[in-house]
């Protein structure tokens, strides 16, 4: 039987890496192996990744010579950053540019770089449509993210440039789900005007970059994004109603108004949302549905994700 081939996953208890460790061990005739790297060997998603046949490493950013090691004798690498563990672009350009030159040292054949626009190549800092964060970022959690895409092309690394979309999950972990207001009614607030967002479930972005590695001369050195379906806000508004039987106003908001809400990060997506409604049709053109399909047979749309996880978002 021919050694297989190994991927290593970074954030591989994370979302995006997670749903690729699972895509791969849930395959047996998969020509692929996966390495899961994690901080924490020994929390319960770690095991619980193991017990799927997946080879658990340590791994931490902070430390070059354990990302060197996790990926020696490595076919692939899935690399992704957390903007949201720290709120610094700084870190995560940082740690892009350590995952380039461990992928370059490592000889890794096909890198998946998980990747957002550099927003500022649409809105110029000296545009003031939407206010300059930091003083060089419009939307930092993308701005650092596609700034870094240079480092692998730099470096020669055989890398494909892969786009999640807005994770319908963020309505279940990261609050930006319905709210009940005081009327008793359900709202579902976001600054998108009348334009279509696309949005995949998390687990389907690793099944998507499952695909990716199974057809390298297609997608390396290339772009791709990942999205379920691209809907407006009504459209989801309405698909939620419906999936937790009651209706669910779209409360439109202006970006402006987004902004002002104070949460932790809440002007840095005021931005995104308003990138995602002003350049509709770029945004989306990259997140292509029937290419995702492609990518990833079992795709779900916004309905077939709310049908086993809408229970599970919180309407307080």
């Amino acid at each position: 039987m021919a050694t297989k081939k190994i991927i290593t996953v970074f954030g591989a208890t994370g979302a995006q890496g997670g749903g690729l460790v699972r895509a791969i061990t849930s395959d047996p005739n998969s020509e692929f192996t996966a390495r899961a790297v994690t901080r924490d060997v020994n929390s319960d998603k770690a095991k619980e990744l193991a017990k799927l046949g997946a080879e658990v490493v340590y791994g931490d950013l902070g430390n070059e010579e354990s990302v060197n090691k996790a990926l020696e004798g490595a076919y692939g690498a899935f690399f992704v950053t957390f903007f949201w563990a720290h709120f610094s672009p700084e870190q995560e350009k940082t740690e892009a540019a350590l995952f380039a030159r461990a992928a370059k040292k490592a000889g890794i054949k096909h890198a998946i770089w998980s990747t957002l626009e550099d927003t500022r190549e649409m809105v110029p800092l000296d545009d003031d449509r939407m206010p300059t964060l930091r003083e060089i970022y419009k939307v930092p959690h993308f701005d650092a993210k596609g700034e870094s895409n240079k480092e692998f092309t730099n470096a020669g690394v055989p890398t494909t440039f892969f786009h999640a979309s807005f994770y319908w999950d963020n309505f279940i972990f990261f609050g930006a789900g319905p709210k009940r207001g005081e009327d008793g009614k359900l709202a579902l607030t976001l600054p998108l005007g009348e334009a279509k967002m696309a949005g995949i479930g998390a687990e389907d972005i690793g099944r998507c970059a499952y695909g990716i590695f199974k057809n390298p001369e297609q997608y390396i050195n290339k772009y791709v994004g990942a999205a379920g379906e691209h809907l407006t806000g009504q459209q989801m508004a309405d698909a939620l109603g419906k999936a937790l039987g009651e209706t669910v106003v779209y409360n439109k908001v202006p970006a402006a108004v987004y902004r002002s809400f104070g949460f932790p990060g809440a002007d840095d997506l005021g931005n995104m949302f308003q990138i995602y409604d002003e350049f509709e049709e770029k945004v989306n053109a990259l997140r292509d549905v029937k290419i995702s399909k492609k990518l990833n047979p079992a795709l779900e749309n916004f309905e077939q994700w709310l049908s086993h996880n809408a229970k599970k978002i919180p309407l307080n």
